[in-house]
């Protein structure tokens, strides 16, 4: 692949990992996967036991009376009790409890898995170890779930214990609990390797197989599952898979999941003084995305980088579908956007279209969200049956503002693209904001008449606003009004458009006012017949802010005017407050420059 793909590593150990004691003779390390705690166990206990977990900011210590070789180790939750197990058959509590049996189950377990995120255990029962019976624990209760067998490669003559802990992973993806069993290759069944299948575990209902991961390899496996994608480790060949099981064959109607991505090596990760570490023999994962390294002394959390993924996933409407599912996710996708748009050309503008389609449905589906909160909410319909929750914005959810601000105003600005082609772009981003009902900002529409104004397209300009391409806003109107100096008819389209809107004369002025848009304003108001009762103030002072002389000069001898029409002389009254503008006007142009009253 070249080195242009020198950091193609989408899978990264976090920086900072916890760090522990490394395992020796001395040493026992234990790992508590509810608290995720590390346990370095010295002599028994006697030279001190050191506890770390990964958002403690500080270790505890302590030291205990080496009773024996300690099997495991433990703190409940937020270490207020801790529990030690020296033999087969006893936990013992170093402060004195009493406990209580709250319920038994007469059941032959091989080995069990439990899962914290969920609190589910799972009991791996009969001689083959593969009829799988699941309990969830909820407020101090248990219940039965019910149980579920996991298809074997091969049945063994005579029966016997075939399905290890080692092959089954208990993990949430996508809000749903998974049970997932790495099924070896069976050298009797022609098969070309190993796959991960996924049994679904709902809390009521029965469990279903519904997934099937293909690595196409054999060897030794481990599994993870990091921002809902699962990623198989395979040792000797150094690299992981990932998978999405959100994506899948279009042809297929048998979820069977090829990776994502190529494969690829986990960033290596510097140790100072022992060098780099990866998919070492000694490594131990954990769920969900624990890696420990017991002889190194380090605790990971795998992460998943997502700007690699964009040179590895060629097909922008799979990348998107990727991206948008992940936790970082903006930033990238937008990158993805920026990126797409300088290399095109009218050639790739059904890409650009389907990427614009995938974003606007997320901001879609979140806005509708959004709406049924509020109406929930106002309509009282809180009461204590039904708690409504705010919908949680995700980084998919990608806006107008958003786009504006990181891609289009940017690319609309760039000297290389063609102005048709960033056109094109900018209704086809209008065109599916529409598609999906949702209202489009103004500053959308100005982007687009900016645009078009840049390069002297006014006979597009008209068609876009005699078609209703562009939606009439206010805002889009005073930018119209704007532009009357380099385009005559953009006064006219504007008040057609204002007067659709059906706003009120004053209105108009109002906002043309605010847009320092004195003359237009002005202009306006002589056109529906007002300009003998406006307020003479109101202008001179909107005149003033716009620091421009010239233009507060003829505003200011324009009220002269109209004062010697109406009353026979150019001075202001004192109802009409204009004392300071007529002392500015002096200080600029001098007293000279008053008009003087015309006597007839």
């Amino acid at each position: 692949l070249g080195e242009s793909f020198g950091d193609n590593h989408y899978l990264e150990l976090c920086e900072s990992p916890v760090q522990f004691e490394n395992a020796s003779a001395v040493n026992n390390v234990f790992f508590d996967e509810a608290n995720k705690q590390v346990f370095a166990v010295r002599s028994g206990g006697a030279t001190g036991v050191v506890v770390k977990g990964p958002d403690d900011k500080n270790s505890i210590a302590f030291r205990m009376d080496d009773k024996g070789e300690v099997k495991c180790i433990k703190f409940s939750f937020e270490n207020k009790i801790l529990a030690v197990q020296r033999t087969s058959k006893s936990v013992v509590f170093p402060d004195k409890r009493s406990l209580k049996l709250l319920k038994s189950q007469s059941i032959n377990v091989n080995w069990y898995m439990y899962c914290p995120e969920t609190s589910v255990i799972l009991l791996s029962t009969t001689v083959q170890g593969n009829v799988l019976q699941p309990f969830a624990f909820k407020n101090g209760t248990m219940s039965k779930m019910s149980k579920f067998e996991i298809e074997l490669p091969a049945v063994p003559k005579p029966a016997k214990l075939s399905l290890s802990e080692r092959d089954i992973a208990v993990a949430t993806i996508y809000g749903q609990l998974y049970v997932m069993y790495l099924k070896h290759h069976s050298r009797t069944a022609n098969s070309p390797g190993a796959e991960v299948v996924l049994y679904h575990l709902p809390r009521e209902g029965p469990c279903k197989k519904t997934h099937t991961l293909k690595l196409n390899t054999t060897g030794k496996f481990a599994l993870n599952v990091v921002d809902n994608l699962v990623v198989v480790h395979h040792q000797s060949s150094q690299t992981s898979f990932i998978f999405d099981i959100k994506m899948k064959d279009p042809d297929s109607t048998l979820n069977i999941h090829l990776p994502v991505l190529p494969p690829w090596s986990i960033h290596p990760y510097k140790i100072p003084l022992t060098g780099t570490s990866c998919y070492s023999s000694t490594w131990s994962v954990f769920q969900p995305d624990i890696i420990i390294s017991a002889s190194e002394g380090y605790l990971w959390h795998l992460q998943v980088k997502l700007q690699p993924v964009v040179n590895l996933l060629q097909d922008k409407g799979k990348l998107m579908d990727f991206l948008l599912r992940r936790r970082d996710c903006k930033m990238v996708i937008l990158s993805v956007c920026s990126q797409m748009l300088i290399k095109g050309d009218k050639g790739n503008l059904p890409v650009v279209a389907t990427v614009f389609d995938k974003l606007s449905q997320v901001y879609k589906e979140y806005l509708e969200a959004e709406q049924s909160y509020t109406t929930a909410v106002e309509s009282g319909a809180s009461r204590a049956s039904t708690v409504h929750k705010r919908p949680v914005r995700t980084q998919a959810v990608i806006d107008q503002s958003d786009m504006y601000t990181h891609v289009l105003s940017t690319f609309t600005e760039r000297k290389d693209s063609s102005h048709k082609f960033v056109i094109a772009v900018l209704m086809e981003y209008i065109r599916s904001l529409n598609q999906f009902q949702i209202t489009v900002q103004h500053y959308l529409y100005e982007l687009v008449i900016k645009t078009l104004v840049q390069h002297n397209l006014f006979y597009m300009l008209h068609q876009f606003l005699q078609y209703h391409v562009l939606s009439d806003s206010k805002p889009l109107a005073c930018l119209l009004l704007s532009l009357e100096s380099t385009y005559p008819p953009a006064h006219q389209l504007s008040l057609d458009m204002l007067k659709r809107l059906s706003t009120a004369n004053d209105e108009i002025v109002e906002v043309l006012l605010s847009k320092q848009q004195v003359l237009g304003a002005l202009r306006f108001v002589r056109s529906v017949g007002g300009h003998d009762n406006i307020s003479a103030r109101k202008f001179l002072d909107a005149a003033r802010q716009t620091k421009d002389q010239m233009l507060f000069y003829t505003i200011f001898r324009f009220f002269e005017q109209r004062n010697q029409r109406l009353r026979g002389s150019p001075s202001f009254t004192p109802g009409e407050h204009c004392e300071e503008h007529v002392a500015f006007f002096k200080q600029l142009f001098g007293e000279q420059a008053l008009m003087k009253p015309v006597t007839v």
